[in-house]
């Protein structure tokens, strides 16, 4: 079974693992995902793959404690194993030499951001990235990505780290400041409101924009549907469409309902899930 080799809190509710998974490591590329299950019981997770090692075989994580599972996984430590480990999956991001790109990542979405800045910029594009997070304790791998990408704007909604305000902030100063014709492309991963904003904001210069969508998903293989979203005006599937797409096309409006259909179901696991917790039982 994998098995869980390095653990990092980067803060109380965000985590990275890094696991053993050689037949993923030595397939993935930037842009995929992979579906895990903690137990024979429990629900199928997908993450975006933050980085992968291919000569010693490991898939790293990031993830945010958001429901039962996420902190039933960001409870698990090194030597730990998981049940299920299943992936490449999703279409990888499509790379080549545009010019200058800026890549967006708000939040957790910076992991998910960094393999693909980092191709792009090996591809020979001047990679122009942007990241922020709520406060400077949920800021991480800064360093990574300032390796990944040409030039690197830092900012958090408070204001405790670097600047304050929003990426988007960044992203309309960088636009005006370079002019929309210098800029080929914008990459925007994160959470659906700052994808939806950057979306807005770059629809207004005419700049292409490509998302990563976070919908829910059970199979990942196309055959469930609970990943559809409509994009252009027609049905796409996240899993095996995605999880990529153009930014301008995407219905955000019926993606974020979506998303919030099984909430109430979440949020009843999960207060079960607290009180074994409290009485002593985390399984």
């Amino acid at each position: 079974m994998p098995k869980i080799l390095d653990k990092q809190v980067f803060s109380p509710i965000i985590k990275l693992m890094v696991v053993e998974a050689p037949k993923v490591a030595r397939r993935c590329q930037p842009g995929q995902f992979i579906i895990l299950r903690i137990h024979e019981e429990g629900e199928r997770v997908p993450l975006t793959i933050a980085d992968f090692d291919r000569q010693n075989g490991t898939i790293t994580i990031v993830f945010q404690e958001a429901g039962k599972t996420t902190r039933q996984l960001g409870a698990m430590e090194v030597g730990d194993c998981v049940k299920d480990f299943a992936g490449p999956l999703g279409t990888p991001s499509h790379i080549e030499n545009l010019g200058t790109v800026i890549c967006v990542g708000g939040g957790v979405g910076v992991a998910p951001v960094y393999p693909i800045a980092r191709a792009l910029k090996e591809a020979g594009n001047h990679v122009i990235g942007i990241m922020g997070s709520r406060n400077k304790e949920l800021m991480f791998w800064e360093d990574k990505m300032r390796d990944a990408c040409s030039e690197l704007f830092v900012t958090t909604d408070d204001g405790s780290y670097v600047r304050k305000g929003f990426v988007t902030d960044v992203l309309k100063e960088l636009i005006e400041k370079r002019g929309k014709e210098q800029i080929a492309m914008v990459l925007a991963i994160g959470p659906q409101p700052m994808m939806r904003a950057c979306c807005r904001l770059t629809g207004n210069y005419g700049i292409k924009t490509i998302v990563s969508l976070n919908s829910l998903m059970v199979d990942g293989t196309g055959m469930c549907g609970c990943c559809r979203v409509t994009v252009g005006g027609q049905t796409r599937f996240v899993c095996v469409d995605g999880p990529e797409f153009d930014g301008h096309l995407v219905d955000f409006d019926e993606l974020a309902l979506r998303n919030v259909f099984f909430h109430a179901e979440e949020q009843i696991s999960m207060e079960r899930f607290s009180s074994q917790c409290r009485c002593g039982g985390g399984h």
